[in-house]
């Protein structure tokens, strides 16, 4: 380990007070109410989608032509109903599952694939740097969105499908990222003691690069959490990959789009909704970076701190050994 990592571990472990440093920042992260306020708008989603069947006032794909185009505040409709008279309300909490759930599966799949073509390229080097290097280049040449379309397209309809294609058109920055990384840290001294130690390449990789590349890893997949629901509401906007039996809210905003001067409520309802997850995912994310990202003005602070509280431990020592041997002689 190198000395700024083990003063990281140890600011950390002995919680060194940065408050005069990170004065300079604005309030610490962890008592921000921005912080708090983005924590409570994804427990209260992700509590919404787990329990979706039991909050839900109505069927969400429930029609009543009777109803149609009830505004928010009718009887039996808080957010009123859309052009065929489905609760805006009910299909909104639906919404969520999807948007979420494939959200956070999408972040999960795609971390894995990313972190393993980058730890792969980034330890063996060589040829095989070169030719996933090339073909992250080639990848990242495509918008992330327009391949996410055609491989929809080719994929065809289906949850699953969906998944896929946003895996696989959102791994190729991750792993560039993982990649540099590995290839500072595969010469660090730990791993080049692990080498001489007889510690095969998979076990160098996932024992000693792995978790020393795991920040890094959380920062990228918060932060990927938000532009993949809006990813999520921009092909369901545009009617791609998913059928139109499933509720979504980028499909609710499309229903509500030649609505908007007549019952605004349709799609500004889904559309507050999708603002305010990927508001709230989005500071979430930003506090992890600032929390975990070594390169952040809060960790830097930290690691001040501690590298001032050690440098005045160590001149305490020096003058009591001064006056010990002053003592004695």
């Amino acid at each position: 380990m190198s000395d700024t990592d083990d003063l990281v571990r140890i600011a950390d472990a002995e919680d060194v007070d940065v408050t005069s440093d990170a004065a300079l920042l604005g309030e610490q992260p962890t008592r921000s109410w921005v912080v708090m306020f983005a924590f409570a708008v994804v427990a209260i989603a992700v509590f919404t989608a787990i329990f979706a069947p039991a909050l839900a006032p109505h069927d969400p794909t429930a029609q009543s032509l009777v109803d149609r185009l009830q505004p928010p505040g009718t009887a039996d409709h808080l957010l009123g109903t859309d052009a065929i008279g489905r609760d805006i309300l009910s299909r909104i909490i639906y919404g969520a599952r999807l948007s979420l759930g494939a959200a956070f599966l999408v972040a999960t799949l795609t971390s894995v694939l990313a972190v393993s073509v980058g730890l792969i390229s980034g330890y063996f080097g060589g040829w095989v740097d070169t030719v996933i290097m090339r073909i992250v280049d080639i990848w990242l040449a495509f918008p992330g969105l327009i391949l996410a379309i055609a491989m929809v397209t080719a994929l065809g309809r289906g949850l699953d499908k969906l998944v896929l294609a946003l895996v696989l058109a959102g791994w190729a920055g991750m792993a560039r990222v993982v990649r540099g990384e590995t290839l500072q840290l595969r010469e660090r001294e730990y791993t080049m003691s692990a080498r001489v130690l007889g510690v095969g390449k998979i076990g160098i990789m996932f024992k000693h690069l792995l978790p020393n590349i795991m920040p890094t890893i959380l920062v990228i997949t918060a932060l990927d959490i938000g532009s993949t629901i809006l990813g999520l509401a921009s092909l369901a906007f545009l009617g791609v990959g998913i059928g139109s039996e499933v509720v979504t809210w980028g499909s609710m905003l499309s229903e509500g789009r030649n609505y908007i001067s007549t019952a605004w409520w349709v799609a500004l309802f889904p559309g507050l909704a999708i603002f305010f997850i990927v508001l709230a995912v989005n500071l979430v994310g930003d506090w992890v970076r600032d929390r975990y990202d070594p390169r952040s003005p809060f960790r830097r602070a930290k690691l001040d701190a501690a590298t001032r509280k050690a440098a005045e431990e160590q001149e305490a020592a020096s003058v009591r050994d001064a006056a010990t041997a002053g003592g004695g002689g």
